[in-house]
């Protein structure tokens, strides 16, 4: 057997089901995990020791009973930190952020608890979310344990680098432009990020979704299984469909689909090769299997992603300017020179005017998907950046030209996934996107777990320093 850090969601619920193994000793396997890895990852920022071997105890009871709340009962889990727990402060990873104690659990966060599930802590992020790095002002650096010198991506960053340590199988990120496909893909992970509203969130915003970010695409449908539950705080959210995704998983052929392929986005950062390669690879792969593959232009335009920047930049500035001078002196300097060295100056017609352009986007996004059953494309344009960076270009000016592949898919409310696919000479990960029509969400996972079945070998997972 592998050791029990490594084993998968799926191999724990059947380990807990026929007695083999008890979720007192997986847990206690995965804080041991934690210990080794957290002074070099820096995935975590509140560990649950004791709340986690209690909620394994009392797992371990009913599974003992044959009375599991859910196939996933005492499986062990992280949760971003913008998702809120109760008991815990959520100060959205800047160091002035509030650390009062929450008074009740998020959506995801109360059907996980629901189901079961062992929360061992809450993982890390970035000032506000509004950096695709590990960067923080309250949490220092988070690395990626592939290699610790390389940037993990975010805002899901500590979600990223606990799945790839193997902090537990199952972990929860969110994801507004790119932050939980984005770690997926810099660390080698599965990422989904669902249709708007499927997994309910609280609070709901236009383009936030939550989602789950995991080492193999049967362990996200587990989840999913559970997540998707109705929550009425969500006034976005979907009608509940009870779906068993993981039952459902498995058995979609290629033969027959008709899936586009995006190489190239025209804006933003221009792909590296290695990315290019990896979805050229995929697509081929498909096209072998019987798919039909045909590459498409890009839908995305330079004023399209110009104007979710503007968006975005305005909505942070909002909130950066309430702040007391002595207060926004403690934002990391790279997120306050990026929503305010133009965003002051804006007009309403300026800010209606980037609105405009983001629901354009997504019309297009929508229309660019119709003609197909997915479309395929890279996830982000570079392989890899440095842990230090606070975004890959390193421009608070243009902090955003990186989330060009990525971005559209959060406001035409349509599902896209990140799963990887190979890795370069130095043993990084590089990941491909899988994009389906609204509401389709097993449909991507289905064409991932299929993609996860053809694509080249893997590496193993990475150790702790020694």
């Amino acid at each position: 057997m592998p050791p029990l850090h490594a084993l998968t969601a799926a191999e724990l619920a059947q380990a807990y089901a026929d007695k083999s193994l008890s979720p007192v000793e997986v847990v206690g396997a995965a804080l041991a995990r934690i210990e080794a890895w957290e002074p070099h990852a820096n995935a975590l920022y509140r560990i649950h020791h004791d709340g986690a071997r209690a909620a394994a105890a009392e797992s371990e009871a009913r599974w003992r009973a044959g009375k599991p709340l859910s196939p996933i009962d005492g499986v062990p889990i992280t949760l971003k930190e913008n998702i809120t727990t109760k008991g815990d402060p959520a100060p959205i990873g800047v160091a002035i952020g509030d650390l009062t104690p929450k008074t009740e659990d998020a959506p995801a966060a109360a059907r996980v608890r629901e189901a079961g599930c062992v929360l061992l802590g809450k993982t890390t992020m970035p000032d506000y979310g509004m950096l695709s790095s590990g960067r923080s002002s309250l949490h220092g650096t988070t690395r990626n344990p592939w290699r610790l010198d390389r940037n993990t991506a975010g805002s899901s960053s500590g979600a990223g680098a606990a799945a790839v340590a193997g902090y537990g199988p199952l972990h929860i990120g969110t994801d507004i432009g790119g932050s939980v496909r984005l770690p997926a893909h810099h660390c080698g992970l599965f990422g989904l990020k669902p249709s708007l509203g499927r997994l309910p969130v609280y609070p709901p915003f236009m383009g936030r979704a939550a989602g789950p970010m995991t080492r193999t695409v049967r362990d996200s449908a587990m989840l999913m299984s559970v997540v998707t539950g109705p929550d009425v705080r969500d006034y976005m959210s979907l009608p509940h469909q009870p779906v068993d995704y993981a039952a459902e998983l498995e058995g979609l052929s290629a033969k027959g689909l008709r899936i586009g392929l995006i190489r190239a986005m025209g804006t933003g950062i221009d792909p590296e090769p290695g990315v290019l390669s990896a979805a050229d690879d995929a697509a081929k792969a498909l096209s072998a299997a019987g798919a039909e593959v045909t590459e498409i232009p890009s839908f995305l335009t330079p004023d399209m992603l110009e104007g979710i920047c503007r968006f975005f930049e305005a909505r942070s500035y909002n909130d950066v300017m309430s702040l007391s001078e002595a207060a926004r002196a403690r934002i990391l300097p790279f997120v306050l020179e990026w929503c305010t060295w133009r965003a002051g100056t804006f007009s309403g017609a300026d800010v209606m005017n980037a609105y405009m352009q983001v629901m354009a986007m997504r019309e297009a996004a929508v229309k660019a998907v119709a003609a197909f059953d997915f479309v395929l494309s890279p996830v982000a344009p570079i392989v890899s950046y440095p842990a230090e960076a606070h975004s890959p270009n390193e421009d608070p000016h243009n902090a955003l030209a990186h989330i060009a592949y990525t971005v559209a898919y959060n406001f035409s409310e349509q599902p896209a996934a990140s799963v990887n696919w190979t890795f370069t000479g130095d043993g990084l990960p590089v990941g491909v996107q899988v994009v389906g029509q609204r509401f389709d969400d097993l449909g991507v996972m289905r064409l991932s777990r299929l993609i996860e079945q053809i694509r080249p070998e893997q590496k193993a997972w990475p150790e702790p320093p020694r």
